[in-house]
């Protein structure tokens, strides 16, 4: 079978799929030797999954039922799983556990502190941090900070390494990689035709299309299909990577997101005086100069340790979204051909998930009864 995209989510399914016993052609211009690669190393752009944060926000999602909680639930068990294998295999994942999210002002922490009672009366672990809480860390918190709450199953990992790890354990089980785009998709009698931008084809009974909104684009030209049904479009997300003149104080609980920004320390990362700031920003493939000024100081908001922090590094990506439809796409267009695709912001958390899922639509055969 194939898969066409090298991304995390393209990643995960060859690799889940490879586990599983079948045997798997990963198919990406971006793969650089063994490893996926940035869509443009020589400058600032990257894809999606290279350009994430790697947050892992499942139990602090505003919903508790349906598809999304589903996925988010179960991406979060089976990241667990994978990463204790994978370690075990030789590719360990790094992996800071925790996320605190803050209420910046009183309508946020009525609806933050409305959540945490609703997930602990689950059974999930969703903890209220108040001033009193806070206090320790207040100086190093962008204010306005009123509360907050803690959700310790969720957390963060490095999105290379995870890239990196599926990657290489994938070819130690068999996993095929070549460094070439799928332009063309064509039906054949017990499979697909996958023609290929260097010349000539790859055949197999299964396709599965996880590369963005290349996917939309190879499914524009499949005949028979809805036209439109699975468009993408695309947003940017911005983050930089600062150098602090000292390292955060250990009581910092993993990752802070406020106002919608994330803040990611980097404890492997230069004595831990590294740390990652981003966002979604905004829709469209141009980045606005401005959007990232007010990233880099929290709208005004950041704390003193932050405006001194030097950058090193900038970097934007986009994050393919489905037009008026709920992400992500995880849907079968055709007997043997699986999207999943458009996973907006949540590329790194559901990759698991949407693996398994492809994984059990080729198990129930063609037609995935």
């Amino acid at each position: 079978m194939i898969v066409v995209g090298a991304g995390i989510v393209g990643l995960a399914c060859a690799w889940w799929l490879q586990c599983r016993g079948h045997q798997v052609l990963l198919l990406d211009p971006a793969l650089a030797g063994d490893l996926p690669g940035d869509r443009d190393p020589g400058g600032e752009w990257r894809s999606g999954s290279r350009a994430a944060l790697g947050l892992l926000m499942a139990d602090s999602f505003h919903r508790d039922r349906g598809r999304a909680w589903d996925l988010r639930q179960r991406s979060l068990e089976l990241w667990s799983r994978w990463r204790h294998e994978l370690a075990q295999r030789g590719h360990p994942i790094p992996y800071r556990p925790g996320v605190l999210l803050l209420a910046a002002d009183g309508a946020e922490q009525e609806r933050l502190a409305a959540l945490g009672e609703h997930k602990r009366a689950l059974g999930l672990p969703l903890e209220p941090w108040d001033r009193r809480r806070l206090e320790p860390l207040l100086p190093t918190l962008p204010q306005p900070c009123l509360a907050g709450l803690h959700s310790g199953r969720d957390g963060q990992l490095d999105p290379a390494s995870a890239l990196a790890a599926l990657a290489a354990d994938g070819r130690q089980r068999g996993l095929a990689l070549q460094r070439d785009a799928a332009v063309a998709l064509q039906p054949e009698r017990g499979g697909w035709r996958v023609e290929l931008a260097g010349g000539g084809a790859e055949r197999a009974a299964w396709v599965v299309l996880a590369a963005g909104t290349a996917a939309s684009t190879l499914l524009k030209g499949v005949s028979g299909l809805e036209p439109g049904r699975w468009t993408l479009e695309p947003v940017l997300g911005q983050a930089l990577e600062l150098e602090l003149a000292a390292p955060l104080p250990s009581e910092w609980p993993g990752t802070v997101v406020w106002r919608g920004v994330n803040l990611v320390p980097r404890p492997d990362l230069k004595g831990g005086r590294r740390l990652w700031l981003g966002a979604t920003l905004e829709p469209g493939g141009t980045a606005d100069p401005d959007q990232l000024s007010e990233l880099r100081d929290l709208g005004g908001a950041a704390p003193e340790w932050l405006r001194g922090a030097q950058v090193v590094r900038h970097w934007q990506g986009l994050r393919p979204r489905p037009l008026g439809r709920p992400a992500p796409l995880l849907e079968q267009p055709a007997p043997g051909l699986l999207l999943a695709a458009g996973h907006y912001r949540n590329g790194v958390l559901l990759a698991p998930a949407s693996a398994a899922w492809v994984a059990e639509r080729i198990e129930a055969g063609p037609l995935g009864a």
